[in-house]
């Protein structure tokens, strides 16, 4: 039985994409938690798997360009660690101007708002970093509402021009834009107004 639930546990990560993250939680369909540690300790050693974090593993990326891995996304990692404790998250700050577009200054710290506690987590040179908000700001929102959200408040109503609307509108599906009108209708008034622009022509 105990290989059987190995054989499941390697499949699965065989058939997954390079650059997918896992945690305990993602196999516990096939084994318990403390099978499922054990194997994917094996499976790290074997190097199948690397650890990123505590818990936290990924199927490495090769770059045949760079004739290396590449490093693990922040982003991938944040949304697994969002998983793992039943966490809603969503970049802010600069890591929110980045993601959509906005931005190409590079961040040294990945910020998300969250509905957990304060946590910081490094890896490498990467540093993630969760701040706490009320369940009000996050929960019930889709990540792209609290995303698109959170890029406005960064830069501010003075700052955002006709080219943010552009680029915000391109970016986003008709889909996104739908339901950002509905889920963003409790937003601060210059936010919602700037969300209309963004939507208008669908």
């Amino acid at each position: 039985m105990a290989n059987s639930y190995s054989r499941k546990i390697q499949e699965r990560i065989r058939d997954a994409a390079e650059g997918t993250v896992f945690i305990g939680a993602d196999f516990a369909d096939i084994a318990d938690t403390e099978t499922v540690r054990r194997n994917l300790n094996r499976l790290t050693q074997a190097g199948l798997i690397r650890r990123i974090l505590k818990g936290v593993y990924e199927k490495p990326e090769y770059s045949e360009m760079l004739k290396e891995y590449v490093a693990a996304d922040p982003e991938v990692v944040a949304k697994a660690l969002a998983r793992n404790y039943h966490w809603s998250i969503a970049p802010c700050g600069n890591t929110a101007l980045n993601l959509l577009g906005l931005s190409t200054q590079v961040t040294a710290v990945w910020s998300y708002i969250s509905d957990g506690p304060y946590k910081t987590y490094e890896w490498d040179s990467t540093k993630l970093e969760f701040k706490h908000r009320t369940n009000k700001e996050i929960t019930g929102l889709s990540y792209m509402t609290i995303l698109v959200i959170q890029a406005l408040k960064t830069l501010g109503k003075a700052n955002v021009t006709e080219k943010t609307i552009q680029i915000l509108r391109f970016r986003l599906s008709k889909e996104d834009k739908a339901i950002m009108l509905t889920e963003a209708a409790e937003s601060t008034d210059w936010v919602y107004n700037t969300i209309r622009k963004i939507a208008e022509r669908d």
